[in-house]
């Protein structure tokens, strides 16, 4: 079986069946049982009693049952792409058919558990704006992983980009996304930050915590007992209740989330339960978008939204009002960052970095974090004990693997292009995030270096822009490309200082003042940044 493929408007579309599999996932439900009735019997040398011979007679009765549902599901469930849809058949007694147009898919999404892994298969959802209460989402268990990617691809390339944008519903909350929820940083940290306003609190009443009989038994019962058990316990409780508490968190501040287009010229975005949220942007002040990918959101294929819009407030309050969609799967974030520019999300093709630039994150890296602790470690082995002496060569053997795999991970985030209307610069590990900046929005350039970036020819290229954080930044570029960049991605504010021979097109264009990197005829300036604007006038501060 193969994954549908596009049909021509007239000619009839072929139906296709899931994956034979499928009864093998269907069945999964009796490893349990069966593994118990295994072990019995291995702990009783081979001797069945009559229980369990009952045991297992219920057992193979459920599974020809279940085998005989599962193939009569299998036999009367097929789907087929058409040249306007996606169509499902199922049902057993009652037949129904649901269909979804292509032009209307904002979502497709591939899940796969360890038994769905272990079979090779996978489900496939797809689903438009809309269908957070699974009305509109079609559902099918199970694909073979190739065959998934095909259909997946097959309905994203048929999914009109331009047709979805037009939707005034860009997206809505749905509840499967809890599961990014402890994805976060706050996981963890939210429970040492709300420990901490609970002993502000205390003290701020005049009661002294560590005084506390109830702090003081659980301090001496964690002292009492073995430290490599309470210590792995304790770390597991505030896991627990970081989890708990990030639940919460998302429930409340997400709580019928929706962002949508009320007209032609304003987004608004409503959220939240007990204290409601409407942030109301006008078209005219939206000045991109930033897809943000914390690590630990990244590696479970989740990522979040924010736009670069003026009038949002100072930093701070930008930052809260700025986000329009909660952690969610990677495609619903594209999707949700391409209905908010009205065009699809510049996220591919862009170009790489110098090697200079592995090189100096591996640098800094070992140089910052694993020189630093490991010397710290020698010294006070030194001073104390010759444990620390120990702790110091093994803390050098764990860190400088992990130091050099992150540095690789930054390395391999960078990247910048010039797309349509779009600057599009990628940057960053332990939050990655993707800015996609409209051109004509940057009202100036800031060249920034070091000693160090100049030695290994790279410069830091910002955009300034009257909204959002201000400045964004292309990091790490090389010396010779950052002003045919610039000039580039915000015409007219590079070509004045340019030199006269370098007017001639961009490729080539060189600052007079080239931070380290001088050409004939040109001078070498000690200062590390420089910044290039439009006319004050062009400016919109507000």
């Amino acid at each position: 079986m193969t994954a549908a493929a596009p049909h021509a408007p007239g000619a009839p579309a072929r139906w296709h069946r899931l994956d034979r599999r499928t009864l093998l996932v269907h069945c999964g439900w009796l490893a349990a049982p069966l593994g118990s009735w295994a072990l019995t019997a291995l702990a009783t040398g081979g001797r069945i009693t009559p229980g369990a011979w009952i045991t297992l007679t219920a057992i193979a009765g459920s599974f020809a049952v279940l085998t005989v549902i599962g193939l009569i599901r299998w036999l009367r469930t097929d789907y087929r792409v058409t040249h306007d849809s996606f169509e499902v058949r199922s049902g057993v007694l009652t037949r129904r058919l649901r269909s979804v147009p292509l032009h209307r898919i904002r979502t497709v999404d591939l899940t796969a558990s360890p038994l769905h892994r272990l079979f090779g298969v996978t489900v496939l959802r797809a689903g438009t704006a809309g269908s957070s209460g699974g009305g509109a989402e079609l559902s099918l268990e199970a694909l073979t992983t190739a065959d998934a990617e095909r259909l997946r691809a097959t309905l994203m390339a048929r999914a009109d980009a331009a047709a979805a944008a037009e939707d005034p519903v860009v997206s809505r909350i749905n509840w499967r996304w809890l599961r990014y929820a402890p994805l976060t940083f706050w996981v963890i940290g939210g429970v040492f930050a709300a420990a901490g306003g609970v002993y502000r609190a205390l003290d701020g009443a005049g009661i002294e915590p560590w005084k506390l009989g109830i702090v003081r038994s659980a301090f001496d019962e964690f002292g009492a007992s073995a430290l490599w058990i309470t210590i792995p316990l304790a770390l597991l409780a505030v896991l627990v209740l970081g989890t708990v508490g990030a639940l919460a968190l998302y429930v409340e501040g997400w709580w019928n989330f929706r962002l949508e287009w009320t007209d032609a010229h304003t987004l608004r975005v409503r959220r939240g339960l007990f204290t409601t949220r409407s942030v109301t942007i006008e078209r005219a002040r939206l000045r991109g978008a930033v897809l943000r990918e914390p690590l630990l959101l990244r590696a479970g294929g989740g990522a979040t939204v924010r736009v670069v819009a003026g009038g949002l407030g100072n930093k701070e309050e930008n930052r809260k009002r700025s986000v329009i969609l909660p952690p969610a799967p990677r495609t619903e974030a594209v999707c949700t960052a391409s209905g908010t520019l009205r065009t699809a999300f510049p996220d591919a093709g862009l170009r790489a970095h110098p090697k200079a630039a592995l090189r100096r994150r591996r640098t800094r890296g070992l140089l910052l974090v694993t020189l630093p602790g490991t010397l710290i470690l020698a010294l006070l082995g030194l001073l104390l004990t010759p444990v620390l002496l120990h702790c110091a060569w093994a803390f050098a053997l764990v860190s400088a693997p992990v130091v050099l795999w992150l540095a690789g991970d930054a390395y391999r985030n960078l990247g910048h292009a010039v797309q349509g209307r779009y600057l599009v610069t990628r940057s960053g590990t332990f939050s990655r995030e993707t800015v996609a900046l409209q051109r004509e929005a940057i009202a100036a350039w800031t060249f920034s270096t070091t000693p160090f970036s100049r030695r290994t020819g790279l410069v830091t290229l910002t955009a300034a822009v009257a909204a959002g954080e201000d400045g964004y930044h292309v990091r790490d570029l090389a010396a010779d490309d950052a002003p045919a960049l610039a000039a580039a991605a915000g015409p007219g504010i590079l070509e004045e200082f340019l030199d006269h021979g370098d007017r001639g097109g961009h490729g080539n264009a060189v600052p007079a003042y080239s931070h380290g990197h001088s050409g004939p005829g040109r001078h070498r300036k000690s200062m590390s940044t420089h910044t290039l604007h439009r006319n004050p006038d062009d400016l919109d501060m507000t």
